[in-house]
Formats: structure tokens, C-alpha cells, sequence
């Protein structure tokens, strides 16, 4: 087992960090937008394309596909040729993709647009983190993670009013070019010119990469790790509503708004975690503790059915809770990478976040299905308690194949 040294950092400036932060979280903002184009757009697309939901769910699930099975193959050209170029190619792949729905607004068009999408939508996670890994102080690298992440849930804030919208005011193919110029920019954004290729080319040096794969076994639970986290956290966002009204005879608004008080205060938990990140490199501890008590939390809205006040401060508190680890676990993968391969190990890694995500609904859509709303909180806390089991095995150092 090889303790791995932190990767080169190029001496402090301010200045630019600050640049390459904003413009690295904005890129991570509009892949979050670039998630969540299809929902609201459900009813438009609906009357427009003459389908119903199970067609226009194969194109997210299409899109997720794709995204899962080629964000490890982009992990490796981030760390050979750069992560800068991938991740304008991404942007700029992802922008064209969605504008050209608006020249051809078919079906079969939609599923093109869903897979080309999600091959762009493969480059974020790995680019993004070896830029931050390479260009951030160590000592404010948490605080950059939850930034990153936290511009994300307002990428996801941000999509349904704009795309609704503009496809109520002007129309269905207006929105669709909007989301596309709106990618195309944010690509011509990143020529700025401080803004940092990424990880060295291990091609031009001469220098033989360090290989990483799934074998490595620091590699497949940190994977895994992922993957229960988002099947936690997917379970509550997903399905919570539904739980509360059918299982426990909630009210649907006040359900909604136990889940926005869960999603808003996951976002600021994500911002606090990020500080706390830096406090401390016993980042395994901080995912366990957290994940642990969002269980607690979880647990008690199951078994005790709180009254309206108590249920939203519950949410609130479980939000928080789970946001607050997220900085800790991106820490858990960048030092579990060997220097020049942050790209890879990201990649890798988030491919148990693709995964999850399309596992979850199936497994708590099918617990609905079977008539047990309130065993959607028991799965919630099950997968909870996993993701803890597995942070204690995920702390190791990486070894390196």
C-alpha cells in the first residue's frame, strides 16, 4: 500500500483560483441544467411529439446509460490530454445536442440528442475535479468541492422555471436553443486565458501513467460508496412526497414542502461541509458521522410521524446532514488518487453515481408499486447505514496497480 503525495500546486494567486473556481462551478451548474432538461418539459414534449412517459423515459434513460458507460474512458483522456479541452469538447457537445432539437424536434431525434448529451454529460465530474486538484490550495480545497457541488443543486434550481418559461412564452424549440446557447457560451467561456489545461499530459512527457481500474479494491469501494449515497439520497428526493401522502396521510403540500426544506438545506449543508473539509483529513470520519445521524433523522420521520412543524425541521435537519459529507467524500477520491490520475479516479468513481441514479427509481418505484409507501424511508436508512459501512473501508490509500 503506497501513500500517494498531494499533486503539484502551482504557487498561490488568488486571483486566478478564484477565476478557475467560478468558471469550473459554473460548467458544473450547467451540467446540473443539462440533467434536468427533459421533466418539466414532459407535457410540451408530450403534445409536440405525440408520445407518453414511458417513450420519453427511455430517452433519460438513454442519456444515463451513456453517461455511465463512458465517464471512465473520459476519466483516462483527461488525465493524457488535459481535462481543459475535454471539458470545452463537453460543453460545446452538449450545447449542440440540445440546439439542434430545436431544427428537429422528432423522437428519434430526442433519443440522438439524449445519447450525444450523455456522452457530454461524462466529461464533467472528472474534468472538473483534476482542474480543482490541480490549480486549488490544498488548504481551501474543501471549501472548492462544496462550491463546485453547491453550484450544481443551483443548476437543478435554476432548470424548470427557465425552461418552462421559455417554452410557454415563445416555445418548445425556444427552449431547446436557449439550453444549447447557453452550453455553446459557457465552452467559449473556458478559452480564458489563466485558465489551466489540467493534469499534465503523461503522453508527452514520456512518463507511463499509473494505472487505475475497478480492480483496485480502494477504487471499487469508493464506488460503491457513491452508489449508496445516491441511492439514499435519491430515495428521499425522488420519493419522499409520495411516502409521506400515501403511507402516513400527509398533506401533498405540506409533503413538498418537507422535501424543498430537505433540498434547500442540503445546499447549504454542502457550503458548511466544505469548511469543515478543510478543518480536517479525516474526511471517512466526517461521510460516516454525517451519513450516520442523517439516518437517525431519517429513521425518527419513519417511526415517530412527526406533526406538520416537526416533520419540515426533520427534513431540514436530514438535508443538511446529508449535504454536509459531500465535500469530505470528493476529498476521499482525490486522495485516494495517485498524482496524474485524478481524471481516471473520478471518472471511475462516478460512474456509481450514474448507476444509482438509475437503479433507485426502479427498486423504490417497485417498493410503491407493491403497496408499502413507509418501507421508502426503511430502504432510505438501509442504503444510509451501507454508504457508512463502506466509508470505513473507502479511507484506506489507493493501491496502485
Amino acid at each position: 500500500m503506497t501513500s500517494v503525495s498531494e499533486p503539484t500546486v502551482d504557487a498561490p494567486d488568488a486571483k486566478r483560483e478564484t477565476l478557475v473556481l467560478g468558471l469550473v462551478s459554473f460548467a458544473h451548474l450547467v451540467s446540473h441544467y443539462y440533467m434536468l432538461i427533459l421533466p418539466p418539459l414532459f407535457p410540451f414534449l408530450m403534445l409536440r411529439l405525440n408520445t407518453g412517459y414511458v417513450e420519453l423515459g427511455f430517452a433519460m434513460t438513454l442519456f444515463g446509460i451513456t453517461s455511465a458507460v463512458t465517464q471512465a474512458p473520459i476519466g483516462y483522456a483527461v488525465d493524457r490530454y488535459g481535462a481543459r479541452p475535454l471539458l470545452i469538447a463537453g460543453l460545446i457537445l452538449g450545447g449542440l445536442a440540445y440546439g439542434s432539437f430545436a431544427f428537429v424536434p422528432t423522437y428519434p431525434w430526442l433519443l440522438v440528442v439524449a445519447v450525444l448529451a450523455g456522452l457530454a454529460n461524462s466529461v464533467y465530474h472528472p474534468a472538473d475535479y483534476s482542474i480543482l486538484s490541480h490549480t486549488m490550495s490544498p488548504s481551501r480545497m474543501g471549501r472548492a468541492f462544496s462550491i463546485h457541488t453547491f453550484a450544481g443543486h443551483i443548476g437543478f434550481a435554476v432548470a424548470p422555471p427557465i425552461l418552462i418559461l421559455a417554452a410557454t412564452k415563445i416555445s418548445l424549440e425556444a427552449a431547446f436553443l436557449i439550453t444549447g446557447i447557453i452550453g455553446l457560451l459557457t465552452g467559449v467561456l473556458l478559452f480564458a486565458p489563466r485558465f489551466p489545461v489540467g493534469a499534465p499530459s503523461k503522453a508527452k512527457s514520456g512518463t507511463p501513467m499509473p494505472s487505475v481500474s475497478l480492480r483496485n479494491p480502494v477504487i471499487l469501494n469508493l464506488t460503491l460508496f457513491f452508489l449508496l449515497l445516491v441511492m439514499a439520497t435519491n430515495g428521499v428526493s425522488s420519493f419522499s412526497v409520495a411516502a409521506l401522502t400515501q403511507g402516513y396521510g400527509v398533506d401533498i403540500t405540506l409533503a413538498s414542502t418537507a422535501l424543498t426544506a430537505f433540498l434547500t438545506f442540503s445546499g447549504f449543508g454542502v457550503l458548511a461541509g466544505g469548511w469543515l473539509a478543510d478543518q480536517t483529513k479525516r474526511h471517512g470520519d466526517v461521510a460516516a458521522i454525517g451519513f450516520s445521524l442523517t439516518a437517525l433523522v431519517i429513521l425518527f420521520i419513519a417511526l415517530a410521524a412527526p406533526g406538520p412543524v416537526m416533520l419540515v425541521l426533520a427534513m431540514a435537519l436530514a438535508g443538511f446532514l446529508s449535504g454536509l459529507i459531500a465535500p469530505s467524500r470528493d476529498m476521499m477520491v482525490r486522495e485516494a488518487a495517485p498524482k496524474g490520475a485524478e481524471g481516471r479516479v473520478f471518472g471511475i468513481v462516478s460512474t456509481g453515481f450514474n448507476v444509482g441514479v438509475a437503479a433507485a427509481p426502479l427498486l423504490f418505484g417497485y417498493v410503491m408499486d407493491l403497496g408499502y409507501p413507509r418501507w421508502i424511508f426503511g430502504g432510505v436508512v438501509l442504503f444510509m447505514l451501507l454508504a457508512v459501512a463502506q466509508s470505513f473501508v473507502a479511507r484506506q490509500r489507493i493501491v496502485v496497480d
